[in-house]
């Protein structure tokens, strides 16, 4: 068996990920609630903080990071405030910034999740603000974009592809994508929150399990699983489940339970996607099998759903969880 605890610790950090996708500003801000207002029957919040985190394919470049790889990020920024604050963030996290684009006609897009509590007591979200960009990428941003990706083809050793949306994720550097995987060899790994048909012909996909059922509809089987993954060309299909674990559907081999590891009740499932694309490409980098990669991602998914917001797994982190599950998957044919 693979010596995963070994991997992380050595061969993780050998790893250069790209990651190609849109860039969110993810903004917590705190307040303490004090009394109910006068001029409504609603409570007042008093403003404490905002701390503003990677979001979206910013975070998985982090989680590649805080897991000892190296990531380039590819994607936009808006020449305003929270677009430089992102920057600024990502950097100091060890996140490769040098081929994010700065777009004067484009906005971070920035989400709003507003804590709120009473004194000493723990803050609960009471609403999330998204603030997205509505313009669209420039060609000239477009051509920077595909020429950042095209400096790292010779030396990249896994490529993320993760799609929120918000125009990152166009055809042509898909397409640029595709051929430096196969050129390479190396794995492309690609993730979208409504357009995962749109992007076929990957080495594997990681949607969820709401994604897959807007393709399949509800109480989709193993075998629309195992179809699905064949029509879109992918070698491997995992399905995150939640708090059910994950679903491995590989070529020429049985489908794969994975159990979820840790506590079925997660504090906060903010970015935990963004988490497992980015432990399973690292894994898929470092030549693990695929039900290898799966079951390190599956342990980081696990480690981040108890942390509050947009959080990261660190290597000692995940080798712990892995010594007290050390297998989480069966072969066997998922029900």
């Amino acid at each position: 068996m693979t010596d995963l605890n070994k991997t992380i610790n050595t061969v993780f950090p050998q790893k250069s990920v790209v990651i190609i996708g849109d860039l969110v500003a993810d903004q917590f801000l705190n307040g303490t609630i004090s009394r109910v207002s006068r001029e409504a029957p609603v409570f007042i919040l008093r403003h404490d903080a905002t701390e503003t985190l990677p979001g979206a394919a910013a975070n998985a470049a982090v989680n590649v990071a805080s897991l000892g790889g190296k990531p380039i990020l590819i994607g936009v920024t808006g020449q305003d405030p929270n677009g430089e604050l992102l920057i600024d963030n990502l950097s100091e996290l060890g996140v490769d910034c040098g081929r994010v684009v700065s777009d004067a006609e484009f906005s971070t897009t920035t989400k709003v999740r507003v804590l709120a509590g009473q004194h000493y007591a723990a803050r609960q979200q009471v609403i999330r603000i998204d603030y997205e960009n509505s313009t669209a990428i420039s060609a000239i941003s477009k051509e920077s974009l595909r020429r950042n990706l095209a400096d790292t083809a010779d030396f990249a050793d896994a490529i993320i592809i993760s799609d929120y949306n918000y125009g990152v994720v166009f055809p042509e550097i898909v397409d640029d994508a595709r051929a430096i995987s196969r050129r390479r060899g190396i794995p492309l790994v690609v993730d979208s929150r409504f357009r995962l048909t749109e992007l076929t012909d990957a080495t594997t996909a990681t949607p969820n399990r709401e994604e897959v059922e807007h393709i399949l509809g509800k109480n989709f089987s193993a075998d629309d699983c195992s179809r699905l993954r064949e029509k879109q060309g992918y070698e491997v299909l995992l399905v995150t489940n939640g708090n059910q674990g994950m679903l491995l559907f590989e070529r020429d081999r049985p489908p794969l339970n994975i159990s979820a590891i840790g506590s079925t009740e997660p504090v906060d499932v903010t970015g935990a996607g963004d988490t497992v694309i980015a432990a399973y490409a690292l894994g898929l980098a470092s030549g693990l099998a695929f039900a290898d990669a799966a079951d390190i991602a599956n342990h980081a998914g696990g480690i981040v759903v108890m942390k509050k917001g947009t959080a990261c797994v660190s290597p000692d982190e995940l080798i712990e969880s892995l010594k007290n599950s050390p297998i989480s998957f069966v072969s066997k044919h998922a029900e």
